[in-house]
């Protein structure tokens, strides 16, 4: 457990750590607690990696395969850290043809990543989506909620490059 722990707190502070104990210790023998438990750890501690998970299941008295299957079936709850800005490339029909491809490309060149990774400074998280529903827009980026229409790929840089 010690080597647990201390694999947990090169990646989490302690007070994390600390947090996680108590989120854990708070729905410990509750029927239909892993969600609620995965819920918040995951607010705390942004994401849920494999030994977050393996103590989870630990502190509640589960098999680690039913954490691990929930934390995989629901698309809530993401195994690796995210950005803190989302950016989605819509890649539907309209926003396709009218150059959606080449600012995802743009995304990946500029920034490193592919689709569904996060940059290394963990400022952003790339994801394409099949539609945003703004395809008078098309080609649209959105920046966590802010949409952007009719980007071309030069001005995509530019446009992550605000958000700080």
């Amino acid at each position: 457990m010690k080597a647990e722990n201390d694999e947990l707190i090169k990646e989490f502070s302690a007070a994390k750590i600390a947090k996680l104990e108590e989120i854990i210790a708070k729905f410990k023998g509750k029927p239909g607690g892993l969600i609620p438990v995965l819920e918040e750890a995951q607010v705390t501690l942004e994401y849920l990696p494999v030994p977050i998970q393996k103590k989870i299941a630990k502190g509640l008295n589960l098999p680690f395969s039913r954490v691990y299957g929930v934390v995989t079936f629901y698309s809530f709850f993401t195994m690796t850290p995210r950005g803190r800005h989302t950016v989605r490339v819509c890649l539907g029909t309209a926003c396709y043809v009218r150059g959606g491809k080449a600012l995802a490309e743009t995304i990946e060149k500029n920034f490193g990543v592919k689709e569904g990774e996060t940059t290394l400074d963990r400022k952003f998280t790339y994801e394409s989506v099949r539609c945003l529903g703004a395809c008078g827009l098309g080609p649209v980026i959105v920046v966590d909620n802010d949409v952007h229409g009719r980007v071309k790929p030069g001005k995509v840089k530019d446009i992550l490059n605000a958000y700080n």
